[in-house]
């Protein structure tokens, strides 16, 4: 991985995009410390649905988990927190 202060990268744009094209990961520093990654966006992809498959997984473990568990008699939570909770769902997918 190259690391390149911001002001080298913006003397080196256009080379930097070159080794990123070529499969490299380049770090782009402030006063040292590291503020920016480049990298290619089907790389980026490859990331983000590792990290959601992981997730999927984590989720079936803990719904196979949950099979074997008995129910509650009483609700665990109240029909107020219950409608709440709906909400904040439809509400977040109406902000997509």
């Amino acid at each position: 991985m190259t690391t390149i202060s911001v002001s080298n990268a913006r003397a080196t744009l256009p080379e930097l995009l070159d080794l990123v094209l070529a499969g490299e990961e380049v770090t782009i520093t402030r006063h040292g410390r590291p503020v920016a990654v480049l990298v290619r966006p089907d790389l980026l992809a490859v990331r983000r649905a590792g990290r959601a498959l992981g997730q999927a997984e984590r989720l079936r473990e803990i719904i196979e988990s949950a099979h074997s568990m008995p129910l509650a008699d009483a609700p665990s939570i109240s029909t107020d927190r219950a409608d709440a909770l709906v909400s904040d769902v439809a509400a977040g997918r109406d902000g997509r």
